[in-house]
């Protein structure tokens, strides 16, 4: 009986011994998509880490992640699916969505449909007039207010008693007229008011800010956001599917929502790692990959904010590194590293948990940014 398992076990061991040290256990498929591929190890990475994240993963010490892809030097180098589906499948990442609306206002600017970030945002809107709670500093609220989630407006997700609380935009048919509606906010004693801030804004999450962004590029492009998507981002990026959430007037949700294929996140990344640029093709201005990924106001301590992208360092060891990053509830994130020409996906359903962002920003540092071979 011993002859008999002593082969099985050689057997097990081997291909355990295989996955750490071969550098093709990780070479995902090239599928015509535009994604170069390359093995790991040639790329930098140890397949002994990522092999580690993976039972971490499937172990159940990181809850409900779905897909985890790596890119690095333009060429995708890991890619992984945990919850059963394939390639193919479209990721809902909630409020990475947001993101991709700054994406689209860049475009639209660069294509002279906008003027400018400083345009002010009520003159796209007569027909959402007279406002409840008019007030003349609603004038001055600018494109960029809403871009850097920094507007006047009393708007805040994450303080359940704010008046421009998402939860309670659902209950409205129009989330446009919504936001426009809402009071002007005042700062308390102990809050810190703009002029004292760095970059002499206040941040303040507003999902419904950025659903308004929506109603700008449907004034301004005159075609709706799905198809202003489509014709200046996703089919130039070779995205062959999109899903869009559609609010209650027909209007795509651009505060969250939007389903794409994990390679396609990665895409996005990857974009804005190179400046604008897919596959040699300009896609986007480097200038609004910069001035988007460049702090413009801060959150806390370590986070800043461009324009619809999240800023901030993540160790690697004893060392951090700068990231702009994609994020959304359940913690899925689209996290770009530019001084080690990395771009990152996880795709996670851990919705609404406490410590689902801590979860993968975990997993990105331990694991992926732990995997990389300085």
């Amino acid at each position: 009986m011993r002859h008999i398992y002593m082969p099985i076990f050689l057997v097990l061991f081997t291909a355990v011994l295989f996955a750490q040290e071969s550098p093709t256990f990780f070479l995902p498929p090239e599928n015509g998509d535009g994604w170069r591929t390359a093995e790991a190890a040639s790329a930098g990475l140890s397949a002994a880490r990522l092999l580690e994240m993976e039972n971490a993963i499937r172990s159940d010490e990181f809850k409900r992640i779905s897909s985890v892809l790596i890119a690095r030097g333009g060429k995708l180098v890991y890619e992984k699916y945990f919850d059963g589906s394939e390639m193919s499948a479209l990721r809902d990442t909630r409020s990475a969505t947001k993101t991709v609306t700054g994406m689209l206002i860049g475009l639209a600017i660069e294509r002279g449909l906008i003027s400018g970030t400083d345009a002010a945002v009520l003159p796209f809107f007569p027909d959402k007039q007279p406002l409840a709670h008019p007030d003349p500093r609603k004038a001055q609220i600018t494109l960029e207010d809403l871009l850097t989630m920094s507007s006047l407006l009393e708007c805040d997700d994450w303080n359940s008693f704010s008046r421009g609380n998402e939860e309670r935009m659902y209950l409205i048919e129009d989330y446009v007229k919504f936001t426009l509606d809402l009071p002007i906010k005042g700062f308390p004693a102990w809050a810190e008011k703009p002029e004292d801030s760095p970059y002499g804004r206040s941040f303040s999450y507003c999902t419904a800010g950025v659903a308004t962004l929506g109603g700008v590029l449907e004034k301004t492009a005159q075609m709706s956001v799905e198809e202003f998507a489509d014709k200046y981002l996703f089919v130039p990026l070779g995205i062959r599917e999109a899903s869009w959430q559609i609010t209650p007037t027909g209007l795509a949700m651009t505060g969250g929502g939007l389903r794409l294929a994990s390679r396609d996140l990665l895409k996005l990344g990857q974009l804005y790692l190179d400046k604008g640029t897919w596959n040699g093709r300009r896609i986007i201005s480097e200038n609004w990959v910069d001035v988007s990924t460049r702090p413009q106001v801060r959150i806390d301590d370590e986070t800043e904010y461009g324009y619809l992208w999240w800023l901030k360092p993540f160790p690697a060891g004893d060392k951090p590194y700068d990231a702009f990053y994609m994020t959304g509830n359940g913690g899925n994130k689209v996290a770009v590293f530019p001084a080690l020409n990395l771009a990152v996906v996880i795709t996670s359903t851990n919705y609404n948990t406490r410590g689902m962002h801590e979860q993968t920003d975990r997993l990105l540092a331990e694991y992926i940014l732990g995997a990389i071979k300085l």
